[in-house]
């Protein structure tokens, strides 16, 4: 059997392969509910044979979403409005995941098709919070630094915000630690200027992740597994790295963190990230060999004997693709045929499974 289509059992949960929808916004919400794009975008995806279906990054808290269009779960009404997408991702036999998260400066800006920079008050923004305040470019809002009373309000969002997912049919979490947000900001020197308990040394900076990992991981039941994702590398010098990642994904291990996903970049704009097929990779094999816990590849993985390819060296886990499925949301199913593996299709589509059929 093709290693991408074999299932993957992680805690209570079994993947029925190994392909998974990596978080991408949408941009859609209204008031941080979902709409019937996201239940028409998400149902797509799980029709199309992902064994894994990650909604966007989902806002804990208003102030946390990137955009006034984005997801958000500080509410029992975004979790009922998510209630009825997760039902359609399980009854396509594809497991539902969250993406929870915090943007941290990153907060307030325009849908990119709208703009760019942080969004002024009078326009619908607001004044973003950080470790420090830095903003994230020359022009954007500088961020209000989260004070003790802030910080554990940050964690409780998380909390809140993961036994809302469960309510609303969610069978994995993912904590949002990466591409320049709030959790990544205080893990990174160049955003995280602190001089008390959350600043300063590795185990201060990344002291937050750590608080929030272990309350999620109390709050989520243990059948059920908890991801992180994090960037390996600011690609930036003095910034975070991948040393750091061992490191952390080593202390994320021993708080019952189940997988990591390795990404990296979007910490600071103008970054050089030496892009190119795979180029993620090797931090999803460095992590999974050397921290010893399960990783997940994503980045510029678009063909079938590619995906197959990381998991038969066992680079990773599991691969997320996100560009490649918003081309082609039944990616899954013509990798199966390239792949030679039998995989069920929705049996609505079924006739197209084998090439031509005859028509009734």
């Amino acid at each position: 059997m093709a290693r991408l289509f074999a299932p993957l059992t992680l805690r209570g949960i079994t993947l029925p392969n190994r392909i998974a929808v990596s978080p991408m916004c949408q941009y859609q919400a209204v008031d941080g509910l979902a709409q019937d794009w996201h239940l028409v975008h998400y149902g797509g995806l799980a029709q199309g044979g992902a064994g894994l279906v990650v909604t966007e990054a989902t806002a804990v808290a208003p102030e946390g979403r990137i955009s006034p269009d984005d997801l958000g779960l500080w509410s029992d009404t975004q979790a009922e409005a998510l209630a009825r997408i997760t039902r359609f991702i399980a009854s396509q036999g594809a497991v539902p995941a969250i993406q929870l998260a915090h943007a941290g400066r990153k907060a307030s800006n325009p849908a990119p098709w709208k703009g760019s920079g942080s969004l002024p008050p009078a326009a619908g923004g607001w004044v973003p919070v950080a470790p420090s305040a830095l903003p994230f470019d020359a022009g954007w809002t500088t961020p209000l630094p989260l004070d003790a009373a802030g910080l554990q309000g940050v964690v409780r969002a998380f909390v809140d915000a993961a036994r809302r997912a469960l309510a609303a049919g969610f069978q994995v979490a993912e904590i949002h630690a990466a591409h320049g947000y709030l959790l990544h900001q205080f893990l990174s020197p160049l955003t995280n200027r602190r001089e008390d308990a959350y600043g300063g040394s590795f185990g201060n900076r990344t002291r937050l992740l750590r608080e929030v990992a272990a309350a999620v991981r109390e709050a989520w039941p243990e059948r059920l597994p908890l991801l992180v994702r994090l960037s390996a590398t600011d690609w930036t010098e003095g910034g975070w790295d991948l040393d750091q990642t061992l490191a952390v994904a080593r202390d994320l291990k021993g708080l019952g963190v189940d997988l990591v996903d390795c990404s990296s970049g979007g910490l600071v704009p103008r970054a050089e990230i030496p892009l190119g097929p795979g180029y993620q990779v090797p931090f999803a094999a460095r992590v999974r060999a050397e921290a010893g816990i399960p990783t997940g590849a994503v980045g510029l993985i678009t063909a079938p004997e590619q995906a197959e390819d990381i998991l038969a060296q066992d680079s990773a886990d599991l691969v997320l693709l996100g560009r490649e499925l918003l081309r082609n949301p039944r990616w899954p199913l013509a990798a199966a045929q390239a792949l030679k593996a039998e995989i069920p299709w929705p049996a609505s589509y079924a006739r197209a499974a084998r090439g031509s059929v005859p028509v009734r």
